[in-house]
């Protein structure tokens, strides 16, 4: 965990770059950034909610996750509230100031700079979702989501979906990469599993409909089998 941590004090060093620009620009949708020993890192941002991922592609390694929600303050900067931090699960609950500094199709941190990959376009599920129901020998069941979280957050072609308790700062699992919605089907590609690197490269497709709001997902899971779940979006819970 080392480069994560040195990742981490980077990231959230004050910015010596100057002063900052474009600070009414929106922060929606995926970046990415090329991190040091050839570590990935994608930043998912919703209207609320976010999730960052490092990793490393060849061979595959998930190295960590972190997210929850943030806002946008009057001088530019962000204001976060880890919700998830696999490195230092004790920050869970806390908040704090992250400097930014956007610049057109960059996103500049103390550590890095993140390239836009998309603004939320062209997939027709963007947004923070929880899980609200699945279906279990033919029975839909309804969960209310609490401290107990799992949550998917997907920009217009990034997805990841994160299990997790916002209270104690328990990590459940993750796994993410780029997706597609063309007609009614949904197409995931794997490029990061926090519980098996050897699922890293697989693609799964689902029938997929939104319906009152809600996503219903439906298909097989990546180890064959069958799965209907409904999703509903974090705003619209006021969670």
């Amino acid at each position: 965990m080392l480069v994560f941590s040195l990742i981490m004090s980077m990231l959230l060093a004050v910015l010596q770059a100057g002063p900052q620009t474009g600070n009414t620009a929106s922060l929606v949708g995926a970046w990415e950034a090329t991190m040091p020993e050839n570590t990935k890192a994608l930043w998912i941002m919703d209207d609320d909610y976010f999730a960052r991922t490092y990793y490393k592609a060849d061979p595959a390694e998930f190295i960590g996750t972190e997210g929850g929600k943030w806002s946008r303050q009057a001088d530019g900067t962000l204001l976060i509230t880890w919700e998830f931090n696999t490195n230092d699960p004790g920050k869970v609950g806390t908040t704090e100031r992250m400097p930014i500094n956007p610049r057109g199709q960059y996103l500049e941190t103390a550590s890095a700079s993140w390239k836009r990959l998309d603004d939320g376009t062209p997939g027709a599920l963007r947004g923070a979702w929880l899980i609200t129901g699945r279906q279990l020998d033919g029975t839909m069941n309804t969960m209310t989501p609490g401290a107990r979280k799992t949550m998917k957050i997907l920009s217009g072609t990034r997805f990841q979906w994160i299990a997790y308790n916002s209270e104690t700062g328990e990590f459940g699992g993750t796994g993410g990469g780029a997706y597609t919605t063309e007609g009614d089907t949904y197409t995931e590609h794997i490029h990061f599993f926090s519980r098996d690197n050897s699922r890293v490269g697989a693609s799964l497709s689902f029938p997929y409909e939104l319906k009152e709001g809600k996503w219903h997902h439906r298909g097989k899971s990546s180890k064959g089998d069958p799965i209907y779940e409904i999703w509903s979006s974090r705003q619209s819970l006021g969670i």
